[in-house]
C-alpha cells in the first residue's frame, strides 16, 4: 500500500512538470471606481490598447467593462463564485500557433475602506511572444 502512494505521488508531480503552466507574467493593480486602467499589449509589429474599468460594486458582484481590438464587453465578477475571471485573447489563431497567448483578469479583492478593486493580470503566451505595458493614464 505504501509502495502504490508514493508511485501515484511520484506520478502526480510529474504530470505537474509535464503539463507546467505557459504562465509569463503576473500585475496587480488597484482600481477606483470608473478609472479606467490601460496596457499595451505588444507583439511583432503590431500595438493594441486593452482598457478596462469598474464601475459597480453591489451584493459581492463587480460590474466591469472592457475594450480590446474593437471587442467591446461587460463582465460582472464575484470573489468568492466560478465568474472570478474573463479571459482575453490577445492574437488571432494563425498557421504558425493553437495555443493562441491570452490574458486572464482576475478580481482578487475590494477593499471597502478604500473603495478600490484589487485585479490581478495573468499573462499567458508559451512562445513568449507578447509585451505588456502598464499605461499611465
Amino acid at each position: 500500500m505504501k509502495f502504490f502512494l508514493h508511485v501515484i505521488t511520484l506520478l502526480a508531480f510529474s504530470y505537474s512538470f509535464i503539463f507546467a503552466s505557459d504562465l509569463v507574467e503576473t500585475k496587480e493593480i488597484l482600481l477606483k471606481k470608473d478609472v479606467q486602467k490601460k496596457i499595451l499589449v505588444k507583439y511583432a509589429d503590431k500595438e493594441k490598447l486593452f482598457k478596462f474599468r469598474w464601475t459597480l460594486y453591489k451584493n459581492g458582484g463587480l460590474v466591469v467593462f472592457r475594450s480590446y481590438d474593437k471587442i467591446v464587453a461587460q463582465n460582472v465578477l464575484y470573489l468568492r463564485h466560478e465568474n472570478q475571471s474573463f479571459r482575453v485573447e490577445l492574437k488571432t489563431k494563425g498557421a504558425d500557433s493553437y495555443n493562441v497567448p491570452y490574458m486572464l483578469v482576475r478580481f482578487k479583492e475590494f477593499k471597502q475602506d478604500t473603495k478600490e478593486a484589487l485585479f490581478e493580470i495573468l499573462l499567458f503566451d508559451d512562445k513568449k511572444q507578447i509585451l505588456l505595458e502598464e499605461l499611465k493614464k
